[in-house]
């Protein structure tokens, strides 16, 4: 019999890649894997100020040059331009084009619709214990970095 820790660390990883294919397969009509729409979802929720490629490789999880080729292919969609910074010629900021923030609509309203069907019969009292304490696990983790 495995433990409540490996069966919950089991169900976590299994319902987070599930909730990942479900939204790739409701975005499969725009045309984007999940590795894009992560992407561009994350330069969108970034505001104001724009990710440099370094950062939005790490916010994303992967590694410099596979960011590099993924924001190749983005730009040459029309979804991002890189811009130069103001403060280190070096560093590339991303940006996402009026394209962009318009595929990134169609991104939010499916993965919104997608949200409420997969949570619709979940209580909510049980909904925000459980999204306490996969906040605390997440910053015990990032702690340990």
């Amino acid at each position: 019999m495995i433990s409540t820790e490996e069966r919950f660390s089991h169900a976590l990883h299994n319902a987070a890649r599930a909730w990942r294919q479900a939204i790739d397969r409701r975005l499969r009509h725009l045309g984007l894997g999940q590795a894009s729409w992560m992407t561009i979802a994350t330069i969108a929720k970034a505001g104001a100020q724009p990710p440099s490629q370094a950062e939005l490789a790490d916010r994303v999880g992967v590694e410099a040059p596979t960011m590099v080729a993924m924001l190749d292919r983005l730009a040459k969609s029309g979804y991002v331009l890189r811009q130069p910074s103001e403060t280190d010629r070096r560093v590339k900021l991303v940006v996402l084009t009026e394209q962009g923030h318009a595929v990134y609509a169609a991104v939010k309203t499916e993965a919104s619709a997608l949200r409420h069907e997969l949570l619709r019969g979940v209580d909510r009292g049980q909904l925000a214990g459980m999204a306490d304490l996969l906040e605390a696990i997440g910053a015990a983790a990032e702690a340990m970095a």
